[in-house]
């Protein structure tokens, strides 16, 4: 960071940028130094974040913001750790039954790449893949920094959680940020992202951007806005990064929950079941970061990404990656055992025939939470065995004998609840909706 901020105020830097006006890369600087060493308050940090989210910021702001609070910790340098591959991940904007990281990082380590993924927990209608691991007995989220380089060495991947040494200032800022309405702002989701991704030490880096009734962004245009910022300000800190928007107007796959969707992912991965549309987003996020990486090429890529499948390399890595960080080593043999599902089970039947023609994805997910399986607030512990699965897809045919979802619950009158919450977020229709390609679009640095 820059030296000799001394003489900044951060009741200027605030009223500055308040007014409008852009700030230098000093004056950001030294507001990411005041959030990581608590000589910036609480009150001062809300009302930066609420001057930004209003006024904005341009590109080089944006730049600025990210890189100084990548910098706030550690960064991880993996020169000398002896990968001998690629550094690469891939992070999404958050959804409705998207396991697709549990399922992506096994399946690029498969590949050649090297995965050190840094995941978050779900926090409203998302769920995080940190809790979907949680739920396995025994997974260490929160490995030491040597179990970590040893998991990455000698498998290719490891799913984690945030350290506290890694983008500190991203932890504070985004606290203030969640309890002050200021999430949204697009410059500060950026930083947010991003500088976790740059303290990671990545050489490349695929988005998920999702856009749709359960998606963080909604209408397609704010998301697009949002993957050309991401897109924008990582490449311009020289990590080559490009974005996928994928469409979240229906759950993605077959399940929601936790204990549930990592049972989804080892049945996919084993070769047991595979819904349409999430192999084809997992396919496409593959094929980009492997191209991307330089692993592969774009006519190679997809015939990798199927030979990791098929041959049950993919399957052995995610196996491995449980072991080594401390879950059981027969987890993909024995489910029940260790991912057990609360026993209340309730299939939820369409009160007539016909076509799933719409769903409130967010609904659902909201569902899941209601059942236990995720927070209100950021402290609430979670019922990892509850949520939804055998999930109709957008198009199918309803009846008595095709349900829209079966819940797993804890009690008779949660089932029943969460069964009035599912009929009232679906639309019925007496013929089929036309179906959506799950991935919408790519997006490059050259796009934009």
């Amino acid at each position: 960071m820059a030296t000799e901020q001394t003489h900044f105020h951060p009741q200027e830097i605030i009223r500055k940028k308040r007014d409008g006006t852009a700030l230098c890369r000093a004056e950001i600087e030294f507001m990411v130094k005041g959030i990581t060493d608590n000589s910036i308050s609480e009150g001062q940090i809300a009302a930066f974040a609420m001057a930004v989210f209003f006024r904005d910021m341009t590109m080089d702001e944006r730049v600025d913001l990210t890189r100084a609070m990548a910098h706030s910790g550690r960064v991880m340098d993996w020169t000398n750790a002896g990968l001998g591959r690629p550094v690469v991940d891939k992070h999404s904007t958050g959804g409705v039954g998207d396991k697709v990281s549990l399922m992506l990082a096994p399946i690029v380590a498969a590949c050649g790449g090297a995965v050190p993924m840094i995941s978050g927990r779900g926090l409203g209608h998302t769920g995080g893949t940190l809790d979907k691991l949680a739920s396995v007995p025994g997974y260490n989220t929160a490995p030491s920094p040597e179990l970590l380089t040893k998991t990455i060495k000698h498998i290719g991947c490891a799913i984690i959680g945030q350290t506290a040494d890694l983008a500190p200032a991203d932890k504070r800022f985004y606290a203030t940020r969640d309890v002050t309405a200021t999430v949204e702002s697009i410059p500060l989701i950026t930083a947010s992202i991003l500088s976790k991704k740059l303290a990671a030490g990545l050489d490349a880096l695929v988005m998920d951007v999702k856009f749709g009734s359960g998606a963080f962004k909604e209408e397609y245009t704010d998301a697009m806005e949002l993957a050309r910022s991401i897109v924008t300000v990582a490449n311009d800190c020289g990590l080559p990064t490009t974005a996928l928007l994928t469409d979240m107007n229906e759950v993605l796959g077959r399940t929601a929950g936790n204990a549930i969707e990592v049972r989804e992912t080892i049945d996919f991965l084993m070769g047991k079941a595979a819904d349409p549309r999430i192999l084809e987003v997992v396919t496409a996020l593959a094929v980009e970061m492997l191209v991307l990486a330089g692993i592969c090429d774009a006519t190679t890529a997809p015939l990798a990404v199927q030979g990791a499948l098929t041959s049950g390399t993919a399957a052995e890595k995610f196996a491995q990656m449980i072991a080594l960080l401390g879950g059981p080593r027969d987890l993909m043999t024995d489910m029940d055992k260790h991912l057990p599902l609360a026993p209340v089970r309730r299939d939820v039947i369409a009160p007539r025939r016909g076509f799933l023609g719409a769903m409130n994805v967010r609904a659902m997910g909201l569902v899941v939470m209601e059942l236990g399986g995720g927070r209100h607030t950021a402290a609430d512990s979670i019922d990892y065995g509850v949520g939804l699965g055998n999930i109709a897809g957008l198009g199918e045919k309803l009846g008595p004998r095709s349900p829209i979802a079966t819940i797993f619950a804890r009690t008779e009158a949660a089932a029943q609840q969460a069964e009035a919450a599912i009929l009232r977020a679906i639309t019925l229709t007496d013929t089929a909706p036309k179906r959506v390609a799950p991935v919408a679009t790519k997006l490059t640095r050259e796009d934009i």
